[in-house]
């Protein structure tokens, strides 16, 4: 791989990381710099630059526990971002000279998680395949949903029938740039009470973010009289549209305001051109969910996850 020079990413290289992201065929907002740092105090950070003959052709965002890398433990989807013009052959290598810069930096294993397929701007399923033919193995498989808009729309009668009979009711939605009310009196409470969990985001760190990436992070509440019932927090990026975060109160359950609040902003997304709605993974065997979803419309992707072993 002598044609090949991989780097460690320096705060000085800063805006060519950003510039690669914005230009590549599978990067997102969340590759950028100013996204990846917000919790820098969490990762110790070992994010790579890879370079062909002096052309920047690569990029791996990544943090190290041990000697253990990890395609970053703070994003939801990771592994190599690649420019467009990248062929096969050319990610071979790249996977090639990255093992071998791990093994000469004696690492013992590198984790990936990859980025859904419908997230690609152009297909970008080189690394994978790669990364398999090396050694690699698939340790997990979570179970993706999201609505292709390509297809017509396709809510179950129920979700319709309710939605129809809601429209009308004096609900309010807002696209509001205060994310407190939802996290501290919809957000926090509920998954708590439902789950015992937290939300990955404190108020403070998605206030951060949304200041960071106004265009790409916004809050939709539902309303009635004044009273918040329900919200959901968008992702966006070029042209996938994440539901991030997604709470009701149970009051908000009564009037099935999540599912009117998730109709309205499918049918409005779907109306705008974009490609896909994510609603997230689900695990741990929870079909509740999983129905949910696939009655608002949602079908079944994978998100793949690997290991090698150096």
């Amino acid at each position: 791989m002598q044609n090949y020079s991989i780097q460690k990413y320096k705060k000085s290289d800063c805006s060519i990381w950003n510039g690669f992201v914005s230009t590549s065929k599978n990067g997102t907002f969340l590759f950028h710099r100013s996204f990846m740092e917000y919790h820098s105090d969490r990762f110790h950070d070992f994010s790579l630059l890879i370079y062909n003959r002096g052309k920047l052709v690569a990029l791996f965002p990544a943090n190290i526990v041990d000697a253990v890398i990890h395609s970053h433990q703070g994003l939801t989807y990771g592994g190599l971002i690649l420019s467009k013009s990248v062929g096969g052959e050319k990610v071979k290598d790249i996977v090639c000279a990255l093992i071998d810069f791990f093994k000469t930096n004696r690492m013992n294993s590198v984790y990936i998680k990859s980025i859904p397929t419908f997230y690609h701007k152009k297909p970008s399923n080189e690394l994978t395949f790669f990364f398999s033919e090396y050694g690699a193995e698939l340790y997990r498989r979570d179970l993706n949903l999201a609505i292709d808009y390509n297809a017509p729309l396709e809510f179950h009668k129920s979700k319709l029938k309710h939605f129809r009979k809601r429209q009308g009711s004096g609900f309010c939605i807002k696209d509001t740039e205060d994310f407190s009310n939802f996290w501290n009196d919809v957000l926090i409470p509920r998954l708590e009470e439902k789950h015992g969990t937290s939300p990955v985001h404190s108020l403070e760190e998605i206030t951060l973010l949304k200041n960071k990436f106004p265009e790409s992070i916004l809050q939709y509440t539902i309303e009635i009289d004044n009273k918040l019932l329900a919200g959901i927090t968008i992702f966006k990026t070029e042209s996938v549209v994440k539901s991030q975060y997604g709470a009701v109160t149970e009051e908000g359950e009564k009037y099935r305001a999540l599912d009117f609040l998730f109709i309205e902003l499918i049918k409005k997304y779907k109306a705008e051109g974009y490609r896909f709605f994510d609603m997230g993974t689900v695990t741990e065997n929870n079909y509740g969910l999983l129905k949910q979803k696939e009655e608002l419309g949602c079908e079944i992707y994978t998100q793949d996850f690997y290991k090698l072993n150096l």
